[in-house]
């Protein structure tokens, strides 16, 4: 069974940038209790362009850079928890956008997790020969679902979209330790699960009008305990160790969640992505929009492995190893 691969990347957001101090102005909180907080000093906001529109221009980015012609894509996911649009889904509109003429599409949601969800199950469709290209998305507006009178989570969140396109892995690659016959997958196999009996921590409540909640030290103890065993477990399955990685792009929670997971994960060589400084919590877009940032900007070489993971609403988890593009 052959496996696959990240091809190229894309990723899109808004223009306007609402800054900390823009924030100040509208709620009782500043510039430094924020900072110290999260870590976050702006984030991007759409004004006009709905999650179609971002998810469309992220995805049409990561296809041009894959050098592919729409029709080779079979099948296209879009990863996101505020799409305001039930049927059509995301993933077929963002195929029509590109012209996709017959690629299955359709929405995972998963909240912070929903990429990496997202991506395992393009895997899977690869792997097993149900797909040849895939189109993963994580596409998120998150001012639409944001209570800007909440200081403790209208400082979080922000918009924007990342994307992926999957193909099949025939390069062969060796595995870190030099096994023989052992090869390291462009995907490696994912770990994912959830925690339903928490799933309060993290939430998008009051039904058709949702906004989102959060209990902020629940989830913090969670993401930098639970979380480490997972991290240790995907780098296992993908046949390395943390201190192998290349790169840890984590959600972009919260910059001192984001700290404390990869001290304790050891990944000491690694590129640590810290988008979330710049663009603040975008749940399911925040993991594609840091990767595709990081390699764009040359801070991670190709070839080198990545420990993806996702985490939040739910509480749900998804984490892979993948080989940068």
């Amino acid at each position: 069974m052959q496996g696959s691969r990240i091809v190229a990347l894309g990723h899109h957001q808004p223009a306007k940038v609402l800054t900390n101090h823009d924030l100040a102005g509208m709620v009782d909180t500043s510039d430094e209790w924020i900072r110290q907080r999260t870590g976050i000093v702006t984030r991007r906001i759409a004004e006009e362009e709905t999650v179609t529109d971002l998810a469309a221009s992220a995805a049409a980015k990561a296809l041009a850079a894959a050098g592919l012609d729409p029709g080779e894509v079979d099948l296209v996911v879009v990863a996101t928890c505020t799409a305001m649009d039930r049927c059509p889904s995301i993933g077929t509109q963002v195929a029509g956008r590109l012209g996709i003429p017959a690629a299955v599409g359709f929405d995972v949601n998963n909240g912070c997790a929903g990429f990496c969800t997202a991506l395992a199950t393009a895997d899977h469709a690869v792997r097993a020969g149900a797909a040849r290209y895939a189109l993963v998305v994580g596409a998120e507006r998150m001012s639409d679902v944001t209570d800007w009178t909440d200081r403790s989570t209208c400082v979080l969140l922000g918009d924007g979209a990342g994307a992926a396109v999957l193909g099949p892995d025939t390069s062969g690659r060796p595995d870190t330790a030099g096994r023989p016959g052992a090869h390291r997958p462009g995907v490696g196999p994912v770990v994912w699960g959830s925690d339903p009996t928490r799933g309060h921590a993290v939430r998008l409540d009051d039904g058709w009008r949702p906004h989102f909640r959060q209990e902020g030290q629940t989830v913090y103890r969670w993401a930098t305990t639970a979380l480490v065993p997972i991290a240790e477990e995907a780098c296992r399955r993908a046949g390395l160790a943390p201190a192998d990685l290349g790169a840890v792009v984590t959600h972009q929670a919260n910059l001192r969640i984001i700290e404390a997971l990869v001290d304790r994960l050891g990944a000491t060589g690694a590129v640590v992505a810290r988008d979330v400084v710049e663009s603040g919590n975008t749940s399911a877009a925040s993991v594609p929009l840091a990767l595709a940032k990081l390699v764009e900007r040359g801070e991670v070489s190709s070839g080198a492995p990545a420990l993806l993971l996702g985490f939040g609403g739910g509480l749900s988890w998804a984490g892979q190893v993948v080989t940068c593009p």
